[in-house]
């Protein structure tokens, strides 16, 4: 018997994936709620507007080249997981037990705390947006009682996003197509706002463009420390790879028209609210998209921006889990999770188990309490990551001469994105000495001790088969290509 959604009698997850919905990942996972909220440091840090808004389009494009070349590793490493799979195909073949350290570090990191951190983050920002339209009748509402009204709201979010991606890959692509289509329309407001708001004469903010320039070495570093945090998400793309329909030619569409979209955007918006806001008004304030709007749009229009954000935060949220329950479906695989993690369910052939499981770290990091300190800690090793993903597109270049490349970067490409991750890993440190960045090295020791015991050693235990069988028995997951 053929289960709905099997091809050729195969439980394995199917190419749902096309080139609108992997720029819409991209565009999902990259505008968040910042570029509404606080895209502030940037400018604090330049100094002036127009050398913000040269920091902002820099960033655009070091972001584009980085993802040029995560394009031509996804032609020689044409599975899910992104950097984690190319740390696989590069390093272990090099050594045998500190070859699979990286991918592992990497999945142990991703997938049990920044990626669910993130999503808690995100899901309260949400949470706080939601609300906002209503906030004239919770006035009365002591603050403990909204904060816990707002939590509760991320709750029933999280389940939604759950739903959907537990549900299937049809309908996380028509639900996610729709909320960035409404987010870019969001983006397009404040633009063409913006746009209304010059024409009408009110330039005296950008007349002197570059007046207070920054000439601080470190100040210029921090700007574009900040700006390049904003633009994170240009993997989102190859994390997915197995599900896009030919990727050899979709994924290096999809970051050509998704990421210059997306350093239009950027740049457009930052210059708006410069355009009707000082620098000191932008720095203080809680929502910057909010407060440019009650300036310069007109009453009937201010909702929009509350609702831009909630709908970006939602979108935003439901790729990210999208994403890493992917990357935990491929870590599965090789091992370095529980291998139900890489099981799909038997019938809307999603990785069930893995989405239930972020799920639930989220919940977990929601009901924590100081999610911003767990990002934090651990969130310098996202540009980690990028650089060794450098490192192993130069060492396939070697070791995988012969491997289809549809299309290959120019060499100098990857020693830039590596010198830039570098800076960035390093700069937090260097300019903020912090206890977190010692909590980060005890965890990835904590990683290595699991590594060990589990993944090296392969000691396993009947507890670990029970709860195995349990999570089949209750997410309805197979390993896939079993034939039925």
């Amino acid at each position: 018997m053929k289960l709905e959604g099997q091809e050729n009698g195969k439980v394995e997850l199917k190419r749902e994936l096309g080139l609108f919905s992997a720029v819409s990942i991209i565009l999902a996972v990259m505008i968040g709620s910042g570029i509404f909220v606080s895209p502030t440091s940037a400018l604090e840090r330049s100094g002036s507007v127009g050398f913000c808004l040269i920091v902002w389009t820099s960033c655009g494009v070091l972001s584009l080249l980085g993802a040029l070349a995560f394009a031509e590793l996804s032609t020689v490493v044409p599975r899910s997981g992104a950097e984690y799979a190319y740390f696989i195909e590069a390093f272990t073949p090099l050594h045998r037990y500190a070859g699979q350290i990286p991918a592992f570090i990497c999945s142990w990191v991703y997938v049990v705390l920044l990626r669910p951190a993130e999503v808690a983050v995100v899901m309260l920002t949400f949470a706080e947006y939601s609300v906002q339209p209503f906030s004239t009748y919770l006035n009365d509402l002591p603050d403990e009682s909204m904060q816990q009204l707002k939590k509760f709201i991320a709750v029933l979010a999280l389940g939604l996003i759950t739903y959907i991606n537990l549900t299937s890959v049809k309908l996380y692509v028509k639900v996610q197509n729709v909320f960035t289509v409404c987010k870019v329309v969001a983006c397009i407001v404040v633009i063409g706002g913006g746009i209304w708001w010059l024409c009408t004469g009110h330039t005296k903010l950008l007349e002197h463009p570059f007046r207070g320039s920054t000439t601080s070495a470190g100040d210029i570093a921090l700007a574009f420390y900040s700006g390049l945090w904003a633009y994170d998400g240009w993997t989102s793309a190859a994390v997915v790879t197995e599900e896009i329909q030919k990727p050899e030619v979709n994924i290096l569409r999809s970051i050509l028209i998704g990421v210059p979209l997306i350093t239009v955007l950027y740049v457009s918006m930052n210059l708006m609210y410069m355009a009707a806001l000082t620098m000191p008004e932008m720095v203080g304030a809680p929502a910057v998209a909010v407060l440019w709007a009650d300036r310069v749009l007109p009453a009937w229009l201010g909702f929009t921006i509350p609702l831009g954000v909630a709908l970006s935060t939602f979108g935003c949220s439901l790729s990210i889990q999208f994403g890493v329950s992917r990357l935990c479906y491929v870590a599965g695989r090789e091992g370095h999770v529980p291998r139900v993690f890489s099981y799909v369910h038997m019938e809307k052939m999603t990785p069930a188990a893995a989405v239930a499981f972020q799920a639930l770290l989220t919940l977990v990091c929601l009901l924590l309490g100081d999610i911003i300190a767990l990002i934090e800690f651990a969130s310098f090793l996202t540009w980690v990551f990028y650089g060794l993903a450098m490192v192993s597109l130069l060492i396939m270049r070697r070791t995988k001469p012969d491997a289809p490349r549809p299309y290959r970067v120019p060499t100098a490409i990857p020693w830039l994105v590596l010198c830039v991750s570098i800076f960035l890993a390093v700069t937090p440190i260097v300019h903020e000495p912090s206890p977190k960045y010692l909590a980060a090295l005890l965890f990835i020791l904590f990683g290595l001790v699991v590594y060990h015991v589990y993944v090296y050693k392969k000691i396993g235990s009947v507890l670990a088969a029970r709860i195995t069988y349990l999570i089949q028995v209750l997410c309805l997951v197979v390993a896939p290509d079993k034939e039925d």
